[in-house]
């Protein structure tokens, strides 16, 4: 991940909406949740909630897919790992070993939220 990436995701999560719909999404794990569903969980209006899917979209931390008329959403986990791998790329001053119970929290790949990408 670049630096400018990694800003773009920081700066998509530096909001009180979007890191609540962001939680949301990872909550619901591989059945993601359609628009409708999130306004309703965090009594949102459409059009405050569409800004911000928007936002989160572009900084890669979640992923839409069409339904019809309705867009599902989802965690989109492998950016969220990109940027902690970003964050701790030079983690403990070359000691790696340092850092891997930190490292193993985040490596989720064989968790229900972490399995659905596509």
């Amino acid at each position: 991940m670049e630096k400018n990436h990694a800003i773009a995701s920081l700066s998509a999560l530096a909001h009180d909406m979007r890191i609540d719909i962001f939680r949301l999404l990872v909550r619901a794990g591989p059945d993601g949740l359609a628009a409708g569903e999130i306004a309703e969980a965090l009594d949102l209006r459409a059009s405050t909630l569409s800004n911000n899917l928007t936002i989160l979209t572009q900084a890669g931390l979640i992923r839409g897919l069409r339904e019809g008329r309705s867009i599902r959403y989802f965690a989109a986990m492998d950016g969220m790992r990109s940027l902690l791998g970003f964050l701790l790329e030079d983690c403990c001053g070359g000691r790696p070993e340092l850092c891997q119970p930190v490292l193993e929290l985040i490596a989720c790949d064989s968790l229900p939220c972490c399995t659905a990408e596509t």
